[in-house]
């Protein structure tokens, strides 16, 4: 039996059940994905696919569990995939585990990347005893119009407390059988889920990155919550210059194990000598603009990546605020990636380079003249009970 009300103690992965689906052809491939966030001895969950392997031998991922028949279920939408029932089902599949001391079920795709200190911060500011259903839409207009505004994205991951799963769990293969002419997975949740009285509750630390081509825009200026999740790794460039995708993802981890509650927070300081305005994306990027900008104007996200569909005017719409980013790299603010990061007695320190070199003129008051700028900060403890607004940055942090 679970006991999952029982205790008074905090949150913790412990309290956390992940069940990911993929499949027997792209698991070999995608599995480094969650090697990259996957810690055997402190998680619990499954790898869902849809066949077995013929060899695996990874004893340090997650345990595979071979997906139940669907054949009997019906699917209508034409031109989609039926394995949406499949990876729907998962959710009861998952629960059907009996994880003991279980508070959260956690669901997302094989390619999605979980940061899973900032995951246990983010649920734990939700009562686990209540009925809960959290996650994020997608950054795309069209695709919020088309498939809803108000449904957890599958992709960007997902959490559904204990009770509530249960409960959808018990009516999830009927409540299928209604809604055969939908598409995806997330939809079919969403429905059934609406059916039980529950509404979505937006996380914005959940990344459904339905974008293509560099996503440097959306990574630097993220909202000031802990980053949950990103999705579609493949589907973008990597997100480190002169990297591969996975070295690129890898090292975007290394900072984030370092402090993860402050990874890609922004903080925006002015210099006044120079009229400088130095925007930090904590372990990964620094914006520096040779001109002071207005706060609001520098948190709107700069266009660097493209939309997941380019058929129509429609496809370039996005939810959030976005600014321009010029065509000319000499007319940019010059940025500075994550070159390293350590921890001292003192605090911890995070370096950053330029690595993309512009053959550009400038003066003598221009921050190209700059290689390398040093952050200094200590570990960010995040009381939860501030969220979204948990940021309090030390003066002395710019």
């Amino acid at each position: 039996m679970n006991d999952y009300r029982s205790s008074s103690e905090p949150t913790s992965i412990d309290h956390i059940v992940f069940g990911i689906a993929s499949t027997a052809k792209s698991w070999p491939r995608r599995k480094e994905y969650v090697n990259m966030w996957w810690n055997h001895n402190k998680m619990r969950g499954c790898i869902f696919l849809d066949a077995p392997l013929d060899n695996d031998t990874s004893h340090d991922m997650p345990p595979i569990c071979i997906s139940n028949d669907t054949s009997r279920f019906s699917y209508t939408w034409d031109g989609g995939l039926r394995s949406a029932i499949r990876v729907a089902r998962v959710v009861s599949e998952t629960v059907a585990l009996n994880h003991t001391n279980a508070r959260w079920f956690v669901f997302g795709d094989d390619d999605t990347l979980f940061f899973p200190d900032n995951l246990v911060k983010t649920l734990s500011k939700y009562d686990h005893n209540l009925w809960y259903y959290i996650g994020s839409n997608s950054e795309s207009y069209v695709q919020n119009r088309h498939f809803s505004f108000s449904m957890a994205y599958g992709g960007a991951g997902f959490a559904i407390s204990y009770p509530l799963a249960q409960v959808l769990s018990k009516v999830l293969d009927s409540c299928l059988e209604r809604y055969t002419h939908l598409y995806g997975s997330d939809g079919r949740i969403s429905s059934c889920l609406a059916e039980l009285g529950v509404a979505f509750t937006n996380e914005p630390g959940f990344h459904q990155m339905d974008v293509t081509g560099d996503a440097f825009g959306l990574l630097k200026t993220h909202p000031l919550s802990p980053l949950v999740s990103l999705h579609h790794p493949d589907r973008i460039d990597p997100i480190f210059p002169n990297m591969t995708e996975t070295n690129a993802l890898r090292h975007l981890y290394k900072a984030a194990n370092v402090d993860p509650h402050r990874i890609l927070q922004q903080v925006v300081c002015y210099d006044h000598w120079y009229s400088w305005t130095v925007s930090i994306s904590w372990g990964y990027a620094i914006e520096v603009f040779g001109v002071h900008v207005f706060l609001p104007d520098v948190l709107r996200i700069p266009i660097t990546f493209q939309p997941w569909l380019k058929n129509r005017i429609f496809d370039t719409f996005f939810n959030f605020d976005m600014r321009r980013y010029h065509q000319e790299p000499c007319r940019r603010p010059v940025v500075f990636h994550l070159d390293r990061v350590y921890s001292t007695k003192d605090g911890i320190t995070s370096v950053y380079r330029v690595m993309e070199e512009q053959k550009c003129t400038f003066g003598l008051s221009s921050p190209r003249r700059i290689q390398e700028i040093k952050v200094y900060s200590q570990k960010l403890n995040v009381d939860i009970k501030q969220v979204p607004h948990f940021i309090t940055t030390p003066p002395t942090f710019c």
